[in-house]
């Protein structure tokens, strides 16, 4: 990293506790406070939209949980936690170079964190390697909620209510069972972190959700049609070979 200030973002969703964390960081020259949000759905937008260096980011915010914010992003930022409660202090150390911060939060506290997080800014290598363990820590294999967009919402769906999924052109497309939300991921990485014993590839450009396939129709070479039980009954295409998969989980 250069030695330009640092870039640090603000994430609860009481204003006194933003208040605070913006006070104790405007003692410190060399960070500037580029934004602020106060749930963690704004601030998934947020954080993609200023790319901040450091991240102040509450753990116990409604409907989306600081956990969730950072596995909502494509490129994480180093991550500060702030909490009222102590329970993920485990959890969040497991990772040494991620600090945790217990409400209130005092100056001292406040300022070895910026410390750290100052050394290992300018420490690429080591920058690298922390961000890769802090997706590690907060991103389960199987993802359970999908950040999705619909205009200029982010939405939180369900897994269990994602009904298939749909490459088209370089868009990949979320179907639940009546309406379609575009998602910020590859079919690739979305394979990889659903839960395999749930969502399956049923060709290169469609996923399905097996809980929701209600009939297999033989269809022309070797390959099949999987119908899934969306408004419109949609017929989503099987592959040859993935055919052979698919008969060793649903034997037919």
């Amino acid at each position: 990293m250069s030695d330009d200030r640092i870039r640090v973002m603000v994430v609860d969703d009481e204003e006194l506790a933003r208040a605070r964390v913006k006070d104790l960081l405007s003692e410190h020259e060399a960070f500037d406070c580029v934004g602020e949000a106060s749930n963690g759905i704004a601030a998934v937008e947020s954080i993609k939209e200023l790319r901040p260096d450091l991240v102040v980011l509450d753990i116990q915010m409604p409907g989306m949980n600081g956990f969730e914010v950072v596995e909502a992003l494509d490129e994480v930022p180093l991550v500060v936690f702030a909490t009222a409660f102590d329970e993920y202090a485990i959890k969040a150390f497991e990772v040494n170079s991620i600090d945790y911060l217990l409400k209130p939060i005092t100056k001292e506290r406040f300022a070895e964190a910026l410390t750290r997080a100052r050394d290992l800014l300018h420490e690429e290598s080591g920058l690298e390697q922390t961000i890769g363990r802090i997706a590690e820590l907060v991103q389960p294999t199987g993802l359970n909620r999908l950040p999705v967009t619909k205009g200029k919402r982010i939405v939180l769906l369900d897994a269990s209510d994602v009904v298939w999924v749909e490459a088209s052109d370089e868009l990949v497309f979320v179907h639940t069972k009546s309406d379609r939300y575009l998602i910020n991921m590859t079919m690739s990485e979305l394979e990889q972190r659903l839960d395999a014993k749930t969502f399956f590839r049923t060709h290169r450009s469609s996923i399905v959700n097996l809980d929701h396939v209600v009939e297999i129709v033989p269809w022309f070479g070797g390959k099949y049609q999987v119908i899934v039980a969306d408004d419109g009954k949609t017929e989503v295409v099987l592959s040859r070979a993935r055919a052979r998969r698919l008969r060793e989980i649903l034997p037919w």
